[in-house]
């Protein structure tokens, strides 16, 4: 009865502990969000009371910042989710050109880096010009898209692929090349395909690399975006308008723009962090210490 009575008490501890961890873990993530809020809501409070003593015209207050960007873009009907005309014809072909160019540039990134991750020789011959293109820095690069692409939506998404398509080709293959090659040999005593093999052995091994490329892509191709729409020839997005405001000196308008841009940052960075949760669940999973 005794030996009985320990088994179960031994068997229903592991449960017990793990559901602690996950209440701990979960107090922990609270504090850390009422945290960080805080510490925003100090810096606003900062930020206002300063613009307020200095009075200056080219630094309005964020009360001043925040009712511009209300009365821009977000006045329109509930059935809109609030957004107006403005918001329609600028706000959502910004987020479109964004989305094309990262899914282009993210697939053409995932797709060469595993090609060259797989293949030693290829990695150790393309090395060096691919660390070359990865250093140019694209805005040095825009009069050749003008003269490939022209003006217009072409040239941006193309912009926008080319400027990350690095940091996704770089780390995916750096993940490719990481694979265990114990992992590797398993694969050859079970004699998996190569399709097998880099769907259940290789891809699984780069995700975290792979996503690491694609986070820092994500907040690039925000950045030339709207570098590529302060071009000539761009007749709207948040960029165009931020253009548009530095040329008839509406401060407000112009640090509503730069406000939104910080907004979307944090929200787009926010929304991938979830996902690369998910996603990668179980690697946190593996790598966290038994017992």
């Amino acid at each position: 009865m005794k030996a009985t009575a320990e088994v179960t008490a031994k068997a229903t501890a592991p449960p017990r502990i793990a559901r602690r961890s996950r209440a701990a873990a979960r107090r922990r993530g609270v504090r850390t969000v009422a945290f960080r809020w805080l510490v925003l809501a100090v810096l606003v409070l900062l930020w206002e009371v300063a613009t307020r003593a200095a009075g200056s015209a080219f630094f309005p207050t964020p009360g001043t910042i925040v009712t511009r960007m209300q009365a821009m873009w977000f006045s329109g009907p509930p059935q809109r989710l609030f957004l107006s005309d403005v918001a329609v014809q600028n706000i959502l072909p910004s987020l479109g050109r964004m989305a094309a160019g990262f899914a282009g540039g993210a697939l053409a990134g995932v797709v060469l880096g595993l090609a060259v991750g797989l293949s030693a020789r290829v990695y150790d011959y393309l090395d060096g010009v691919l660390q070359f293109l990865r250093a140019v820095p694209p805005p040095a690069l825009v009069t050749v898209f003008l003269v490939v692409f022209g003006f217009g939506l072409r040239m941006q998404l193309a912009f926008i692929m080319f400027s990350i398509v690095w940091p996704v080709l770089l780390n995916t293959a750096d993940g490719a090349r990481a694979v265990e090659p114990l992992h590797l040999q398993t694969c050859q005593v079970f004699r998996l395909s190569r399709a097998e093999r880099l769907w259940r052995v290789v891809l699984p091994s780069a995700l975290p690399k792979m996503f690491a490329g694609l986070r820092l892509a994500l907040s690039l191709s925000l950045i030339v975006m709207v570098f590529s729409e302060l071009l000539p020839g761009t007749t709207n997005g948040i960029g165009f308008q931020l253009t548009e405001a530095y040329s008839m000196f509406d401060l407000p308008a112009m640090w509503a723009a730069i406000v939104l841009l910080g907004v979307l940052g944090y929200l787009l960075n926010e929304l991938f962090l979830v996902v690369e949760r998910r996603v990668l669940g179980w690697h946190r999973a593996a790598q966290e210490p038994v017992g």
